[in-house]
């Protein structure tokens, strides 16, 4: 072939005296496993089904270990496999493991690279022998994406994955969540850190994750270079480790890697958020800071918004706003801020009762420069203007712009930004504001304000002197009070 690539024919035939391949042991434990679930690679029954190009099915890292050795299989059929597009081949995971559960069977585990690389091997015994550097050398010819509905056929080592939503994409114990293979050959330098990382000494993996952190921490080509999917898998466990040293050094490592825009897509779809979110839950200390900074930049990209979201990140960020730490809590805040810049994030914070817990820190002056931007956000769904209506939110804000005790400027525009977003509450916001006595407390910031500020300030004010018909028939008082104790029914209108 012009590319430099051997073809082999597989066969599974053997003689009585050589030893039983995987598929005869397969058989003997499951006779009846029909064939088409069987990788024609591994001869096992697949757990992670992929689709290449040439219409064949395979486990996924068997076609890695085949393009990592550049191993072009000819089939059982004589035709050859073609690598370059891989695509889950979800109607066939689903019939495994409706198979599995009619034989009450366990679900089929993935077999990992280097057991994977080890089975061709053996298949092609022909192959050249390689260096150390060569087995550790990925897949050039194919970029194989994590999503279960899309393909990333490769066009250069640069260019950046999709990012779908759907929550079994980031499972982290599925097998279809695995991260893009890069086309470059790995380096010596992360081949020495994967080693020590899943070394059975404590002590060298420390060592590997205080130099993982010190290489990552300013260089931002060292960043790119090490944000691998093996180093990425093996830090996942460590981040959640007993040892103090590891976890901390390993989420301080993640933090380092998660500044590069081009890591932040390729992290969460490595399947590191959920150990990230259990630490933030109940780490160690300072852990904990690294994991909220982690959540805070990986949430800059707008890609893995919604992700982090579904991933259940929310319920964490929000108890950490009232840690002992401050990095915690700023970092926490912070990255609340760029997910409620998501819809779908911005529902399930109001139903994990967020307004609340933000009113009561806006009240008490903490955070408040923060504070106030996630309410800005909150404001400009429907959902978060009912919850910070019924909550007081109008009410509070009027009170802090009368005080004028703010942080800063950038503080009170974004106090007055949130009450812009609740006046598009219609009649009720009116009524809560004209009862706050809203007009008087904006007409003053109309004349002391900047040209910004005065701006926002003029919108809301049209909104409350703007007249409706079916305003002219409202009673204020009645609309207003609701806690009479007349016992008599409330009536919202009159007739003029």
């Amino acid at each position: 072939m012009g590319s430099g690539k051997q073809r082999w024919r597989i066969s599974f035939h053997r003689s009585s005296s050589s030893p039983p391949s995987n598929l005869l042991l397969l058989k003997k434990q499951l006779p009846s496993a029909p064939v088409e679930f069987l990788c024609p690679i591994s001869g096992s029954i697949m757990a992670d089904p992929v689709i290449v190009s040439s219409g064949h099915t395979f486990e996924r890292k068997s076609v890695h270990a085949c393009v990592s050795l550049s191993y072009n299989p000819t089939l059982h059929d004589g035709a050859a496999a073609d690598f370059s597009t891989v695509i889950p081949n979800l109607a066939l995971k689903s019939t495994i493991l409706n198979w599995c559960r009619h034989h009450n069977l366990d679900p089929p585990k993935p077999i990992d690279f280097y057991s994977a690389e080890k089975i061709v091997r053996q298949i092609a015994p022909e192959l050249p022998a390689v260096s150390r550097s060569e087995l550790t050398r990925t897949p050039s010819e194919v970029s194989v994406t994590s999503s279960e509905d899309s393909v990333t056929p490769r066009h250069g080592s640069n260019t950046p994955l999709p990012l779908t939503t759907r929550p079994s994409c980031y499972s982290s114990s599925s097998s279809s969540c695995e991260i893009e293979i890069p086309s470059s050959i790995l380096s010596e330098e992360e081949e020495e850190l994967f080693v020590k990382l899943k070394s059975s000494q404590i002590h060298e993996i420390e060592e590997a994750l205080i130099s993982l952190r010190k290489l990552t921490r300013t260089r931002e080509e060292t960043r790119v270079r090490l944000c691998t999917p093996r180093l990425l898998s093996a830090m996942k466990s460590l981040i959640t480790s007993r040892y103090s040293t590891l976890q901390v050094n390993a989420a301080a490592a993640l933090v380092n890697l998660s500044l590069e825009k081009h890591n932040k897509v390729k992290i969460v779809r490595s399947g590191i958020v959920p150990p990230l979110i259990d630490v933030l839950r109940g780490g160690f200390s300072e852990s904990q800071d690294h994991a909220a900074g982690a959540l805070f930049s990986l949430s800059l990209d707008d890609q893995n918004k919604t992700a982090i979201g579904v991933l259940g990140a929310l319920p964490p960020l929000l108890h950490a706003l009232r840690s002992d730490s401050e990095r915690t809590r700023h970092d926490s805040a912070l990255a609340l801020y760029h997910l409620s810049l998501v819809q779908s994030n911005r529902v399930k914070m109001i139903k994990l009762g967020a307004v609340q817990t933000l009113l009561g820190m806006v009240k008490s002056g903490h955070m408040l420069s923060r504070v106030m931007l996630i309410m800005c956000n909150l404001a400009a769904s429907v959902e978060g203007r009912a919850a910070m209506l019924d909550a007081g939110a109008v009410e509070c804000f009027l009170r802090l712009l009368s005080q004028g005790e703010f942080d800063s400027a950038a503080t009170r525009e974004s106090c007055v930004a949130a009450i812009y977003g609740l006046s598009c509450g219609g009649l009720r916001f009116k009524g809560l504001a004209k009862e706050a006595g809203a007009e008087e407390v904006l007409n003053n910031l109309e004349k002391t304000g900047s040209e910004h500020l005065k701006e926002k300030v003029k919108m809301v004010l049209e909104v409350l002197r703007e007249k409706h018909e079916e305003e002219e028939e409202i009673n204020w008082e009645e609309l207003l009070s609701l806690d009479d104790d007349d016992g008599l029914s409330r009536s919202r209108t009159r007739v003029s």
